[in-house]
């Protein structure tokens, strides 16, 4: 039995290699999740920017610097009955034919940023496409930024309330700083994550302590 590196009533946070963590926990009804695209993103740790605000300035690594193997979506899709994966377009050769595929529409205007960002998901439903602005100060809803590639938590509980509403459990292999399981704690949704960078662990550790805390206040 592996031991969480933080937990709430309604998750638990794991730290550690997706491929070594996901194989000792039950199947999960939806995996909601946003893998490492392979484009290097992270290397300089300074990302973005546009016309209305400056870059922000990340920790520089290298987790961006290639996808997860065959195997890692393999396993995902092994250990969940549904799932939707951000980047989608970067791993078609490891995910099989889908008529439902989301379009987040950033509304984000001219910057250095894609305008959309594409989900495979495992649904049958057809194309469907979700508006989240998400530019600079000039984001739908205000929040703190604290990794390169960090989705709106807003973004994420419109998805878990229109395809997750059947799953009594979500799960996110690549929690990064921890948004999957902040939307869940706002919906009262139970929710795993595993997150690799023990930094990241911290980050979003911290961010859900925070919103749970936030959330005892209005109860």
């Amino acid at each position: 039995m592996i031991k969480p590196y933080y937990e709430t009533k309604l998750g638990k946070l794991y730290h550690g290699d997706m491929l070594k963590v996901l194989p000792k926990l039950k199947t999960s009804s939806l995996i909601l999740t946003d893998p490492p695209y392979g484009i290097n993103i992270a290397k300089t740790g300074r990302v973005g920017g546009s016309v209305l605000a400056l870059s922000k300035q990340h920790t520089p690594s290298e987790w961006d610097k290639q996808t997860p193997s065959r195997i890692a979506f393999e396993l995902m899709r092994s250990k969940s009955i549904h799932q939707i994966i951000f980047g989608g377009n970067y791993f078609s050769n490891f995910l099989p034919p889908s008529p439902c595929w989301l379009v987040w529409d950033k509304d984000n205007g001219a910057n250095n940023f894609s305008d959309c960002e594409l989900a495979f998901t495992s649904f049958s439903f057809a194309v469907r496409k979700i508006r989240w602005k998400w530019q600079g100060m000039l984001k739908e809803a205000p929040e703190k930024v604290c990794h390169p590639t960090q989705k709106p938590v807003g973004l994420f509980m419109l998805i878990i309330e229109k395809y997750g509403q059947d799953s009594p459990t979500i799960l996110d292999p690549y929690l990064g700083s921890g948004t999957t399981a902040i939307a869940c704690e706002r919906i009262k949704k139970r929710w795993t994550g595993i997150e690799i960078s023990e930094e990241y662990c911290e980050i979003a550790a911290k961010r859900i302590e925070s919103e749970a805390s936030q959330l005892k206040l209005w109860r």
